[in-house]
């Protein structure tokens, strides 16, 4: 919320082209987004991830009505990886798992682990990478510092 003397939170619309959008859409939804219907019809889905941050899912024929440029395919080249914060390292797992189970492939990326940082990955249906972490702020920067 702002105040007289900060500006209002920014919002983020993540656009990704898939090749099926109801596929896309539930597995999203099995990963933890709600789905918006007022900005979602057959050719895309706009999925909630907080109060500012939203994945615009876009069948191919939609997303190229905003780019001309190949769409490349994620399940062979990495444009974007897109990462997300969780509140512990069991949050971490916990999407993993969710995203598997949903028709995702699990840890696509190395899974790092630094103590004060912990990640992993997963791959949805299109091959788009979100990465999860969990970071203990306080000791960050006495860990980066080493």
């Amino acid at each position: 919320m702002a105040t007289a003397n900060a500006p209002a939170p920014r919002q983020i619309f993540i656009n990704l082209p898939v090749t099926d959008v109801a596929r896309s859409t539930a597995f999203y939804a099995a990963v933890g987004t709600v789905r918006n219907p007022q900005f979602s019809n057959d050719s895309s889905s706009c999925m909630v991830i907080s109060e500012t941050i939203f994945v615009m899912l876009l069948d191919h024929a939609r997303f190229r009505d905003f780019s001309p440029l190949e769409i490349p395919d994620a399940h062979r080249t990495t444009q974007v990886l897109l990462a997300l914060s969780a509140e512990n390292r069991a949050a971490v797992d916990a999407a993993i798992a969710a995203a598997t189970a949903a028709g995702g492939r699990a840890d696509p990326c190395p899974l790092q682990d630094h103590g004060f940082m912990y990640g992993r990955s997963y791959a949805d249906p299109d091959g788009h990478i979100w990465e999860t972490f969990w970071m203990d702020p306080a000791a960050a920067p006495q860990a980066t510092q080493a």
